[in-house]
């Protein structure tokens, strides 16, 4: 029989409506627990609501991995696993790549599960998760038939769980750099660089934004590995200058634009983002890409968050060509999209320019947003042209 946690008398709704976090302010009693333990939670009356793991080192005292009965052994996790598989297939169409498992998105909360090719990369984020790691891993061998699978936790979140952060092959072996396709772009999941080694949420916006790229200069800020700006060259952006912090990050660029002889169309300047565009920027763009790595992750940060997007859209803004275009990305979850709109706003009133929306995007399919899970929601993406308010 699992340990149990007892939920305050006024406390159901969200959780019995599909929210699978559990507070440590809604809870009335539970049993002698041990951090990472599993545990059944029950409404005040005793009625079940699920079973997940439990950690009092954390405000979110229980994550919730299913509604029912069941043991978490390697057929519940295969389950799990081939269910995601199955609904984001469609995405192979494309790519060999894909985001398997989205964390609470996919019902498993502390997972994350990224396919290269034939590779996997994986973080176990919670104390929870990480316990579970052998039957998981054994899934995944047996769903999806990796040739390897590479641990990649890390984060200052694994303190905060009471874990180590790791990377290193469990199983399998395979490159340091990956390599995989994406709508016929060979690219490079980076296993020594940031989260999984390649950021494929923004795989759709790269794609939709890259139909407007056809002969224009390209200044791409926070290019990470230009997933951006190769999408764009290979659509015909004349040429490109990936701007990024990072001196790995622009070296596997590098290596990814001579693995499809987009060379000759880039260049690689290492520098903050913020810096470049208060030494001027590149003047006369054509389009202008911002996709900053996320700007806060407390409610206590989020006002200087908000400042820095108002400040990158406004300088960016000022270095664009009348009827350029601005390609604009926050992947702040804290910040709301409205939030974000309206400070995007505020910058072109600054600016005295006006913004016609071209295209909204967002996160792709394996990446999914689910309607009780507010917090899965995060990527906000928009292209704009801008026209000069005295022209428009």
């Amino acid at each position: 029989m699992s340990s149990r946690v007892i939920l305050r008398r006024s406390i159901k709704r969200r959780i019995a409506f599909g929210h699978p976090w559990v507070y440590d302010n809604e809870i009335d009693t539970s049993d002698a627990l041990e951090d990472g333990s599993i545990v059944d939670v029950l409404t005040h009356s005793g009625q079940f609501l699920g079973r997940g793991y439990y950690n009092s080192g954390s405000t979110i005292r229980v994550r919730l991995l299913t509604r029912r009965n069941c043991r978490f052994d390697v057929d519940f996790f295969s389950r799990k696993i081939e269910r995601s598989a199955i609904l984001k297939s469609s995405l192979l169409k494309t790519s060999d790549a894909m985001r398997i498992v989205f964390g609470e998105a996919d019902g498993l909360p502390g997972l994350i599960v990224d396919r290269f090719s034939g590779w996997l990369v994986v973080q176990f984020n919670t104390l929870g998760i990480a316990r579970l790691k052998d039957v998981i891993v054994e899934a995944l061998i047996s769903v999806l038939k990796p040739k390897g699978i590479f641990e990649k936790s890390e984060g200052i979140s694994l303190t905060k769980e009471g874990l180590e952060a790791r990377e290193d092959w469990i199983y399998g072996s395979g490159p340091e750099l990956l390599p995989f396709s994406l709508d016929g772009i060979t690219f490079f999941a980076d296993t020594k660089g940031q989260k999984t080694g390649f950021f494929l949420d923004q795989r759709e916006n790269a794609e939709r934004l890259s139909q407007y790229a056809t002969g224009r200069d390209i200044l791409d800020l926070f290019s990470y590995t230009g997933n951006f700006t190769f999408h764009c060259i290979k659509k015909g952006a004349r040429r490109a200058t990936l701007v990024d912090a990072s001196e790995r990050a622009l070296s596997v660029a590098r290596e990814t634009a001579e693995a499809n002889q987009f060379t000759a169309s880039c260049e690689f300047v290492k520098a903050n983002a913020f810096d470049y565009l208060r030494a001027g920027g590149l003047s006369g763009s054509d389009l202008v890409i911002i996709d900053p790595p996320a700007m806060a992750k407390t409610q206590a940060s989020k006002r200087s968050a908000l400042r820095g997007y108002k400040e990158l859209n406004l300088r960016a803004m000022k270095i664009l060509k009348n009827q350029a275009f601005l390609a604009s990305s926050s992947c702040t979850q804290i910040v709301s999209e409205e939030d974000w709109s309206r400070t995007v706003n505020d910058a072109f009133h600054d600016s005295k320019k006006v913004g016609v929306i071209v295209f909204r995007g967002g996160q792709p399919l394996d990446h999914p947003e689910v309607s009780s899970i507010f917090e899965t929601k995060y990527l906000k993406f928009r292209l704009f042209r801008i026209f000069e308010l005295a022209d428009y």
